[in-house]
């Protein structure tokens, strides 16, 4: 029990983390220096946690869900939002779509490597202990898969999810502004989408269609290209 909710944990708090520390390194690069004035363009995950968010509210669904069917089904957080200044960018509009992007695009990046990763640990067997290596293979199992969730979801188009800020930067400038109006309301949007929807109307629930049919199909993909077939 100890030993799987660590690799839960670590395995999401590191996805998580290292998804914001990208949109500062981003920023930082397009031209904005706040992040990285305000100690968030860092690759050290305590600088990103944000203790509802990346420890209460996951940790308390952890718990939860292995204590109450013995699995985890469903995993919701967030880390601190790095502060971003567009009109700072070297480009305002474009620069927002890469910085944006940038979050998702480690997510994918980090799921691969893992995927290419887990090789070397798996050639390691005879060297490290059987409990070790199971260990790491699940830990590296699952930072596949929550990397891979975290940037399908996040590129959602629902400002101020990143997908939502990437359409905000490629729409006309009219239709634009009426997508980035509705950002005051995404954290409800999102929230409602999640864990409201799927109760109020029975049979549909968009996050488990979201899972099924883009970020498994991801999933399989990365598997394939770094040599897994279907799975670890």
């Amino acid at each position: 029990m100890i030993a799987d909710i660590t690799a839960i944990a670590l395995a999401a708090i590191l996805a998580i983390t290292l998804h914001e520390a990208a949109h500062g390194f981003a920023a930082r690069a397009l031209g904005d220096d706040t992040a990285y004035l305000l100690g968030r363009v860092s690759l050290n995950p305590l600088r990103h946690v944000d203790p509802v968010g990346t420890v209460l509210v996951p940790g308390i669904l952890l718990v939860t869900q292995l204590l109450t069917i013995g699995r985890v089904e469903a995993m919701f957080g967030w880390a601190k939002p790095v502060p971003v200044d567009f009109w700072r960018l070297y480009n305002p509009r474009w620069g927002m779509v890469l910085v944006a992007a940038a979050g998702p695009a480690i997510n994918f990046a980090l799921a691969i490597g893992f995927g290419f990763g887990a090789h070397l640990v798996t050639a390691s067997g005879g060297v490290v202990p059987d409990a070790a290596l199971d260990w790491v293979l699940q830990f590296f199992a699952l930072s596949m898969l929550y990397n891979v969730i975290l940037a399908c979801f996040n590129l959602l188009p629902i400002p101020p999810l990143d997908g939502g800020r990437i359409l905000v930067g490629i729409l006309p400038a009219p239709l634009a502004r009426v997508v980035a109006s509705t950002e005051r309301f995404g954290l409800l949007i999102v929230i409602g989408l999640i864990f409201l929807v799927p109760y109020l109307v029975p049979g549909f629930d968009p996050l488990r269609m979201l899972l099924r049919s883009v970020a498994l199909p991801v999933l399989q993909a990365i598997f394939a290209l770094t040599g897994h077939g279907g799975a670890l």
